[in-house]
């Protein structure tokens, strides 16, 4: 079957979503739990995250908070994150907690 998506070396298609307009995010990683303060767009389906130092991170509703006990994403890692889909409510928030001594920041793309 023909797709118009990209492939991989045995031509499988890769599944890639846009880039959404107006959905980038910034979030300070700091000693104290931090969210977005825009919640993500109803039609976003993934976000993208990539922190400058490593963090620990929560999805959830408008109070998440996040962490030790939480997920842990290293410095410089590009990582994609379904927020809904498959019958699952979206998630609107992420609270980022920096996991190392120094301060550092998360950006965030929303794709759908």
């Amino acid at each position: 079957m023909p797709t118009l998506m990209p492939t991989d070396d045995n031509n499988n298609p890769i599944p890639a979503l846009r880039l959404k307009e107006g959905g980038s995010h910034t979030i300070a990683a700091t000693a104290t739990t931090a969210r977005n303060v825009t919640a993500f767009g109803a039609d976003t389906q993934v976000i993208s995250i990539c922190p400058t130092i490593a963090v620990f991170v929560k999805c959830g509703p408008s109070t998440v908070t996040a962490t030790t006990t939480d997920h842990y994403i290293p410095a410089g890692l590009y990582y994609d994150i379904a927020i809904g889909g498959d019958g699952q409510k979206q998630t609107t928030h992420i609270a980022v907690l920096r996991a190392e001594a120094t301060d550092g920041i998360v950006y965030i793309s929303e794709k759908n």
